[in-house]
């Protein structure tokens, strides 16, 4: 396995599946990064960007001798860096910030099993996957179900825990992977670890979420295990700061567990600090830095000579206007979703030659939000990255109303303009659904446009496999919008209803 830097003055060796290292230090630092999702440069909030990341661990590292610099998953997926290659630029950013462990997220599927296997060959970091087992022989030689490492006479243990692919990664896109549930292989791989390696500390990467996500979370993972004590978590964007409450999980013991997670987009780093004098005694400490302007102190020529190659592709579509907002539409509030729900019903109607009846799209899509003034093509992609093309069911009521609740169960989600629910947010049910003013009539077929991940059951969307498909668009739904701004909006600005059409009921 590569080593980064810091370990110049130690002594390696393999023990057990690990890495013995001998050092005077008695405290570990672990650096923490998830869900990345592409973005090399700072977001539009000014944040992040791989250049100030460097900036901050290589300033650990030269403090502290003992650091592991471990990523959570989806490091890819989100901007033209992805779009436009693949992957290639994110693996060789994190082989040059000398990371030593990482694991999957759902995006890193986004290009197939050959897409994901491809760029974890190429990353040259060492990659866990505790609970999914792989059929390819070659693919399974990428992974280890754990990792050790030695400092002194302390022993770390670090396991992998991924989500289920059903539900959450597209049909095909994870073929030849058997999900082992994750509340069982973290209960198992972490005695193993401690009563039979001897680890004194075992550390969880998870990509599952902390919570309002599908069971096993974080959290249920820390409530029904006994030897786990830090979990680094990744997976449902939540930031998860110190001092807030939420950083501390009650263990089947009754002991308190450290769980972090640092949003999304790279502008969150967090640092652990375990006291190796003091495992079991002494909690685990937790900062977490956002990453701004004043890490702009100091620039790695080599890490941009990495990213010079891609640059042009990404800067040419960032240049090319097609059209313009009359206001900013922030990718968390209801007027961009309501805009691309919109778009999705007319290119739906479009299909079909006459109006479809709504149009479902999930927020979970949108990966920015769009600026005030000029709107470029490469901001439409960056916006709606994703591989998925734009298709018309005809779906009965009954099955309508499912998927309704599937969407009120995370708090609502995106529909077109014919299209008013409201959702009790204690229970996440639906209380009120009108389609044109109506309630949904359960014995009706509607003719629902939305996309092809939702329809495969995408995002938990179960109940629009039942749909009859009608019609589907050959195109990418960014090609498609891209058109639709061009055709629609050359003589006028970009602004929707920001009226939230799927609401909390108060």
């Amino acid at each position: 396995m590569k080593k980064s830097s810091i370990f110049s003055l130690a002594v390696v060796a393999a023990i057990y599946s690990g890495i013995a290292i001998e050092s005077d230090a008695r405290e570990l630092v672990i650096l923490h990064t998830n869900d990345t999702h592409s973005q090399i440069d700072p977001t539009d909030k000014g944040y992040g960007g791989v250049q100030r990341r460097k900036v901050f661990v290589d300033s650990v590292r030269q403090a502290r001798p003992d650091v592991l610099l471990i990523d959570a998953g989806d490091a890819v997926q989100g901007t033209l860096f992805f779009t436009l290659y693949g992957g290639e630029v994110e693996m060789q950013v994190m082989n040059h910030l000398g990371y030593d462990l990482a694991i999957l997220g759902n995006h890193d599927f986004d290009n197939g099993m050959e897409g994901m296997a491809g760029n974890v060959a190429l990353s040259g970091i060492q990659w866990l996957a505790t609970n999914y087992k792989f059929d390819d022989p070659e693919v399974a030689s990428l992974f280890k179900p754990y990792e050790i490492y030695e400092y002194g006479d302390k022993k770390v243990g670090v396991l992998a825990l991924n989500l289920n692919p059903e539900g959450m990664i597209a049909d095909g896109n994870a073929a030849g992977v058997t999900y082992l549930e994750a509340i069982e292989a973290a209960n198992a791989t972490a005695w193993w670890l401690k009563n039979i390696a001897g680890v004194d500390l075992v550390v969880a990467v998870s990509h599952l979420g902390y919570d309002n996500v599908p069971s096993p979370s974080d959290k249920d993972i820390v409530k029904n295990s006994k030897n786990i004590d830090v979990i680094l978590g990744g997976h449902s964007h939540t930031l998860i700061s110190p001092d807030s409450g939420h950083e501390w999980v009650v263990n089947g013991d009754g002991e308190w567990v450290l769980v972090t997670q640092n949003a999304k987009s790279g502008e969150y780093i967090s640092e652990v600090t375990i006291d190796l004098d003091s495992i079991g005694v002494k909690r685990p400490s937790l900062r977490q830095v956002r990453l701004g302007a004043e890490y702009d102190r100091a620039f790695d020529a080599e890490l941009a000579q990495i990213v010079a190659p891609y640059r042009k592709g990404v800067d040419e579509l960032m240049e090319k206007v097609i059209g313009k907002s009359a206001r900013e539409l922030p990718n968390d509030q209801p007027g961009l979703i309501n805009f691309v729900s919109d778009f999705v019903d007319a290119r739906g109607s479009q299909l079909i030659g006459r109006p479809v009846d709504l149009a479902l799209m999930n927020v979970g899509s949108l990966r920015r939000g769009l600026p005030k003034g000029d709107i470029t093509q490469g901001m439409i992609i960056s916006m709606q990255p994703f591989t998925n093309k734009i298709l018309v069911m005809e779906l009965t009521g009954k099955d309508l109303m499912e998927a309704i609740n599937v969407y009120a169960s995370r708090g609502g989600d995106g529909v077109s303009s014919q299209v008013m629910a409201t959702y009790d947010p204690e229970t996440n049910a639906v209380v009120t659904l009108t389609v044109d003013g109506k309630p949904v009539d359960p014995n009706r077929v509607y003719t629902v446009a939305t996309i092809d991940y939702l329809a495969g059951g995408g995002d938990y969307m179960v109940p629009l496999k039942r749909g009859h498909i009608i019609a589907r668009s050959e195109n990418i739904v960014y090609d498609d919008l891209i058109e639709y701004i061009r055709t629609n909006y050359s003589k006028k600005k970009i602004n929707p209803s920001n009226i939230n059409r799927f609401a909390p009921l108060r």
